[in-house]
């Protein structure tokens, strides 16, 4: 009879795996397809970028700030020194 028993608590160990892989799959949020940049936007980026908030860019690119600071990183732009020491920063 001690044998059966742990029989019946392997199979209780392995549902309750089950249900929470289940509860996991239910919780994980869907991402969202990211849009390519065109070459426009990356024209107006490399234009705009230097001297202007980031902020302010993003919105005229209808973009995320953080996607706009990253694809400036990636392509190689910085803010401008005259923008820089207006800020008070350089």
């Amino acid at each position: 009879m001690a044998k059966k028993k742990k029989v019946v608590k392997k199979k209780k160990k392995v549902v309750k795996r089950k249900k929470a892989v289940v509860k996991k799959k239910k919780t994980a949020k869907k991402k969202k397809a990211r849009r390519l940049w065109t070459k426009q936007e990356v024209a107006l980026l490399r234009k705009l970028f230097p001297t202007n908030p980031t902020s302010k860019v993003a919105v005229k690119l209808k973009r995320k700030t953080d996607a706009v600071k990253k694809k400036a990183a990636r392509i190689g732009l910085r803010k401008s020194k005259r923008y820089l020491k207006s800020l008070g920063k350089a």
